[in-house]
């Protein structure tokens, strides 16, 4: 009996203690998932690009309405070829939103003739050239769409072959605007990989006296230019998003 009186009284005495007990005991929760850091554009950046491009050559009697049988006459032809380069930039960005600034320079083998539309040939090369241009777009995480815009140089050669008479080469350098856009893509923490579409015009070149007796003439000459490129960013901090 004296048993059963010590063992109700042990149960008793464990059944209060418990709420004690239990209070004192750490509470397990879920942790917080873990959410994937969104990328920072910001930072200086260099990089390497090539592709190819398609150029567009307006070509003009300069003299006007003249005894000649060509005089005032127009032709238009195209240009195709390849180019490479570097590049060099910096972006700033505030939420989605990313601005920059980005400077270019670039070599070129972009060459087309008329084929001798006008009984002698013309022939542009673009050799090499640049641009400097300011860039703004959205980004979502590690993908950026943009569009950019500014100013863009060049070297044109230009051939004139008049058939029996002679070769006229001459070197023209020419600025104008520059605009496009593309889609860049983060491959890693530093490495960019881009896809850029680009219209280059620079603007029109004289030809006063040729000097194989052709007659003089304008130029005019605008680029469509793809290109692939690879670029290496410095840093930027990395912003946790919850």
């Amino acid at each position: 009996m004296k048993r059963i009186l010590l063992t109700t009284a042990s149960l008793c005495a464990l059944g209060l203690a418990s709420p004690a007990l239990a209070a004192d005991l750490p509470i397990y929760g879920k942790a917080p998932a873990v959410v994937a850091p969104a990328y920072d554009w910001s930072g200086f950046y260099v990089g390497v690009f090539g592709g190819g491009g398609y150029g567009n050559h307006n070509l003009n009697n300069a003299t006007g309405p003249g005894p000649a049988p060509l005089a005032n006459f127009t032709a238009n032809y195209s240009s195709q070829g390849g180019l490479g380069g570097g590049e060099i930039g910096y972006n700033w960005q505030s939420g989605n939103i990313v601005v920059g600034v980005e400077a270019t320079a670039f070599g070129a083998d972009i060459k087309g003739s008329d084929n001798f539309a006008l009984g002698w040939d013309d022939a542009t090369k673009l050799g090499w050239g640049g641009t400097l241009r300011a860039r703004g777009g959205i980004a979502v995480d590690r993908l950026l769409l943009f569009f950019t815009g500014g100013w863009g140089y060049g070297e044109l050669t230009h051939t004139n072959t008049n058939p029996g008479v002679g070769v006229d080469t001459f070197k023209a350098t020419r600025s104008g605007l520059v605009a496009g856009g593309g889609i860049a893509y983060a491959i890693t923490e530093n490495l960019i990989g881009k896809l850029e579409y680009t219209y280059l015009d620079l603007g029109t070149f004289r030809r006063d006296a040729p000097t194989n007796g052709a007659l003089a003439y304008n130029v005019a000459n605008t680029y469509s230019v793809v290109t692939l490129g690879l670029d290496f960013k410095f840093g930027g901090p990395v912003v946790a998003k919850y």
